[in-house]
């Protein structure tokens, strides 16, 4: 994290994983950290979540890198979970992450007794919104509190200010924003029987419920639910990428991107765009003002809402988006991520979506580049010329008449 310091304060960008794959795409495309759940103990049941085997391969990735890794643990822990639970530390304590995330007292406890050499962070899921609540972890054993995304970045100020220095605040500046103020699922528990406060929520909001104001009728407010809780959402998401130094300026150590349930290339193109706003911000704020459209332009690649500020000038109302990209067309498809190259110079792909020869593509480089390529040849396994790859998941050689690096992201532009 070497560089990235701001009036003595290193500056942290964190980064979710959903797989081994993704994992790699944040550190190489910027991360300074990275978040990811395990297959038991996290709030994303239905999530892909990492096996121990993925989960030891990354911390190990990830820390040749000098990236450190953090697992969730944020579940509201049951009398029957806690056996269970213990055991999972124990496994963590092998593995060695930076961090365990936590927002039950009780998974707090275990983690103290088990993992004694791990810092824990306290989930957002717990829902800290002032500065005593800050100094109570803080006096229970905790190294970091992830902030409510209801607090303005006054309130922030305020909190830094009253808690001690070598304490750290972690903030969502980026993702999925809801207008409520509830961590608790509600539709999953009464209507379907499920608890979602255990990570197996059951996704109504893709059965379509809104909440309809009296006053206007017609128009409707999304009820989405997931297992974070139960939230009226607008169409909106959290984007702070126009506002890195009231971000920097207030005390928060950890700038938190949400989406772990994303791809590889809505993560590198999140976390690239973030990481070079951040250190432009560092090295010379002039740099970082000028550079403003094109981080813009940037994110809007990966999204399909519009943009909010959120709570952090204030309470959102109709007026805090950003700016407009709610066409709900996604602009670039994910091709794949570049590895190795063979003794005939084509570089391999596990293809994610098809394209041809001939076709004309774009290559992610991770310092901030775009480059503009033609297909001139796909080989399959075998070494035999394809003139297209329509099959996901194949596993194909590419020659696109430049020299590439492993781990770049090829994404194709879409009308």
């Amino acid at each position: 994290m070497a560089g990235h310091i701001y009036n003595g304060r290193e500056i942290e960008l964190l980064i979710p994983a959903s797989s081994l794959e993704v994992l790699k795409t944040a550190v190489i495309f910027g991360a300074d950290a990275v978040y990811i759940g395990g297959e038991a103990f996290g709030l994303r049941a239905k999530a892909k979540n990492f096996s121990m085997e993925d989960m030891k391969a990354g911390i190990k990735f990830a820390h040749e890198r000098n990236v450190k890794v953090y697992v969730t643990a944020n579940i509201l822990a049951h009398n029957y979970d806690l056996d269970g639970a213990r055991k999972y530390f124990e496994e963590l304590k092998t593995i060695k992450p930076d961090a365990v995330i936590i927002s039950d007292p009780g998974m707090f406890t275990l983690a103290k007794e088990i993992l004694p050499e791990i810092d824990i962070h306290i989930s957002t899921q717990a829902n800290n919104t002032n500065y005593m609540t800050y100094n109570f972890w803080w006096k229970q054993g905790a190294k970091r509190v992830v902030s409510a995304r209801e607090l303005s970045l006054n309130e922030i100020k305020q909190i830094r200010e009253h808690i001690p220095d070598e304490m750290e605040i972690e903030t969502f500046m980026h993702g999925a924003m809801c207008i409520s103020y509830s961590g608790r699922c509600l539709l999953s528990s009464f209507m379907a029987g499920r608890d979602a406060n255990r990570g197996a929520c059951t996704h109504p909001c893709r059965w379509k419920y809104a909440v309809v104001e009296e006053s206007r009728p017609g128009e409707y407010m999304p009820v989405y639910e997931n297992e974070r809780g139960t939230y009226i959402f607008n169409s909106k998401d959290l984007c702070m990428i126009e506002h890195i130094p009231e971000m920097v300026t207030s005390g928060i150590d950890s700038f938190k991107i949400e989406g772990r349930m994303k791809t590889a290339l809505y993560v590198a193109t999140v976390a690239r765009t973030y990481r070079l706003a951040i250190d432009d911000f560092l090295k010379d704020p002039e740099i970082y003002k000028s550079r403003i459209p094109f981080y813009k332009s940037e994110i809007q690649k990966c999204t399909y809402r519009q943009y909010t500020t959120g709570f952090f000038f204030g309470k959102p109302d109709e007026n805090t988006q950003i700016y407009d990209s709610n066409t709900y067309v996604r602009e670039y498809t994910y091709l794949g991520i570049v590895g190795e190259c063979n003794e005939e110079g084509m570089y391999h792909i596990e293809q994610r979506n098809k394209f041809s020869v001939g076709e004309t593509i774009e290559v992610m480089k991770p310092n901030g580049d775009n480059i503009d390529v033609v297909v001139r040849a796909i080989k399959n396994e075998d070494g035999e010329n394809m003139e297209s790859a329509p099959h996901p998941k194949q596993q194909l050689y590419i020659d696109l008449g430049i020299k590439l690096d492993k781990y770049d992201i090829l994404r194709r532009k879409e009308d």
